[in-house]
């Protein structure tokens, strides 16, 4: 049954796997849209003077502040976690956990068990955040802090839905163990804050909590692995971060200014580079269909060796090429599928646009 509801997002990097609940990430996301809002953001509080909250205090303040979420789309259904930011029915989710999906419900863990049909404001593929809309008053708006004074070896809670509805409400203790980690998901650098607070399926778009009870990141990934042994490498969003890009996505739906050729990739092994024939490339895993570069004819299984006459080994080198460039500009790729090299213009198209 697990296996059914949650579509396991399995990312293998250098032989370990980040995992996080996605579904359907081939399939458009088609939830209906919420107007955007003008003059409504994110507040960071400092850290209150006095001593910590107990475990339950923090408990019985942040519960209020957490939902259940449950994403369908044509043939299944994933859950994950989400925040209340207003009273009057914004929620913050990750990206990935409404991915694919046709309709969102929201479930209030405020001990009404009251439900309701979302709206997408928007989404960030690339932070992994998402807004939504539900129509409610009088809800408890989570309080967050400000994620630049979090020290590692600090208390942090996790707050969130493990395995979905079935475990709603679970709060699991640990430590900072890393602010600032630079962590590559799908080709993306993401500072993350690293915790050992257990973190499982459906903990996605959950609460991480301070010893005051704020929320200082948005639960987003775990590290596992099926041939090393790895306990407590879980990772948050910082609150930092969340604030710049909930406040854009209430604003504009989306983020402007990030140009990408919509590819998934990944460096090859020196095995697949003996068998290419080549020193180092690129294989490219997946091509986003509205993409510039599906219309140039590039394939899941090329493999790029070269952009713009210089050699390239890792996504890294390409985003390092691109990084000076904006949407409209054109990038010249050189491929190399079943044993022939070919040369192919590609235009850098907007990030959310590729986000639908």
């Amino acid at each position: 049954m697990l296996l059914q509801r949650y579509a396991a997002a399995n990312r293998e990097e250098n032989g370990v796997i980040w995992m996080g609940e996605e579904e359907a990430q081939e399939q458009p996301t088609l939830v209906e849209r919420a107007p955007l809002v003008e003059g409504v953001s994110l507040t960071l509080s400092p850290l209150p003077e006095g001593e910590a909250l107990t475990y339950q205090e923090i408990y019985e303040k942040c519960l209020p502040s957490v939902v259940s979420i449950q994403a369908g789309s044509e043939n299944a259904v994933s859950e994950g976690s989400g925040i209340v930011c207003t009273a009057d029915g914004y929620i913050l989710t990750n990206s990935h956990v409404i991915e694919g999906a046709r309709w969102v419900e929201v479930v209030l863990l405020d001990g009404s068990e009251t439900s309701y049909e979302a709206k997408l404001v928007g989404r960030d593929g690339q932070t992994d955040l998402a807004v939504l809309k539900i129509e409610a008053q009088g809800l408890t708006p989570a309080e967050f802090g400000d994620s630049s004074l979090v020290q590692v070896g600090d208390l942090a809670l996790a707050l969130g839905n493990p395995l979905g509805a079935q475990f709603a409400g679970t709060l699991s203790d640990g430590i900072i163990s890393f602010r600032d980690r630079g962590v590559t998901v799908e080709g993306y650098e993401m500072e993350l804050i690293q915790t050992t607070a257990a973190l499982n399926s459906g903990n996605s778009g959950g609460a991480l909590l301070n010893a005051y009870g704020q929320v200082i990141g948005v639960t987003t990934l775990k590290m596992i692995s099926d041939s090393d042994t790895i306990e407590g490498l879980g990772f948050a969003i910082p609150s930092g971060t969340v604030k710049t890009v909930a406040d854009a996505l209430l604003a504009e739906g989306h983020i402007s200014g990030r140009p990408t050729l919509g590819i998934l990739g990944r460096s090859l092994s020196v095995r697949e580079c003996l068998e290419a024939g080549v020193t180092g490339g690129v294989y490219v895993s997946s091509v986003e269909e509205a993409s510039d570069a599906w219309d140039k004819g590039l394939r899941s299984g090329d493999i790029i060796v070269g952009v713009n006459g210089q050699a390239v080994s890792s996504v890294e080198d390409i985003n390092d090429i691109k990084s000076a460039l904006s949407a409209g500009d054109v990038l010249e790729l050189e491929l190399v599928r079943d044993g022939q090299r070919r040369t192919i213009r590609v235009e850098l198209v907007e990030q959310y646009t590729l986000d639908a």
